[in-house]
């Protein structure tokens, strides 16, 4: 868990006042938002003492070799860029900040959460969290998808759930870091049961993001997929920007094309979509080739903003 925002300044960029004075005000908002801050020059940057606790900690620092130098001793490091310094880099280092006092408190959590593998919270209902998934979700996907209703009209998981938990390790790693969205896990509040899942994917051979969902059989006809949907339906339009989500549904499954038309999704076409992709175990990424394919008839559904 985050505990500690440390400022380590002096590199090789441009003596600015302004831009210290912007890193000070900046302590002080992170201070008031219940974050300790450390905040040094790069002659003296961090105590021993702060080394036990690096885990619990996120450093930004102005200087590219003293960022390389901490990540590799452990630290979780930021770049800081001044003013006029778009061109400066800071390799090995997923993140880099300019502009740092329009920096808000969640983007610092959220940048230390992906550093450190704790997953994101993406949405609040008042039943349900609904955040990114972790490979420890998958021990509970496996309980919910034991039911043979959930898979009669969807795809199941890998039969051996390493396989199942090496591809969700990818996906955490490939698709919430590059996309910034993904298929998310539904909890409930009450009890932090993980009931389900749902949010959005990006597939092969068509434009718009497509909306995927389940929830559990035990937590069905109680109103937690119609919550859940709903929040990821405005996240979709109010924080992703999206102006069209489709949503691809078999035929025969009646049950959630009712409740994609509640939602306001129309069905546009019948159309093939290819359901092995990567065959029946997960082989880092390799997909099945053409001839070993098997495809599905499904309804697509489009909504519009």
């Amino acid at each position: 868990m985050l505990k500690t925002i440390a400022f380590v300044l002096g590199g090789d960029g441009p003596e600015d006042e302004s831009f210290k004075e912007a890193v000070k005000e900046t302590a002080a908002y992170i201070q008031e938002n219940g974050y300790s801050v450390y905040v040094a020059d790069g002659k003296d940057p961090l105590p021993l003492s702060m080394s036990e606790n690096r885990q619990e900690m996120l450093v930004l620092t102005d200087d590219p070799l003293l960022a390389k130098e901490l990540s590799e001793e452990g630290y979780f490091c930021v770049g800081l860029l001044h003013e006029g310094e778009a061109g400066k880099s800071f390799p090995g280092l997923k993140y880099v900040f300019s502009d740092i006092e329009e920096v808000d408190i969640d983007s610092f959590v959220k940048v230390y959460q992906r550093y450190a593998g704790e997953p994101w919270t993406v949405l609040e209902t008042d039943r349900l969290i609904i955040r990114e998934t972790t490979v420890r979700d998958v021990d509970e996907f496996y309980k919910i998808y034991s039911d043979p209703e959930m898979t009669r009209y969807m795809e199941g998981l890998f039969d051996d759930p390493e396989d199942e938990k090496r591809y969700q390790k990818d996906y955490i790693e490939k698709v919430y870091g590059l996309l910034g969205f993904g298929v998310w896990t539904i909890v409930r509040k009450e009890d932090n049961r993980v009931i389900g899942r749902a949010g959005y994917s990006v597939r092969n051979g068509f434009d718009e993001p497509e909306l995927g969902f389940l929830v559990g059989k035990e937590f069905q006809r109680q109103g937690y997929c119609m919550e859940a949907l709903r929040a990821i339906m405005e996240y979709g339009r109010n924080v992703l920007q999206f102006d069209k989500v489709q949503t691809l549904v078999k035929a025969e499954n009646e049950v959630s094309i009712h409740i994609c038309e509640r939602l306001g999704f129309k069905k546009t076409e019948d159309v093939d979509v290819e359901e092995n992709i990567y065959g029946d175990g997960y082989n880092d990424g390799k997909r099945v080739s053409l001839s070993e394919s098997k495809f599905g008839k499904y309804v697509r559904m489009i909504f519009l903003w």
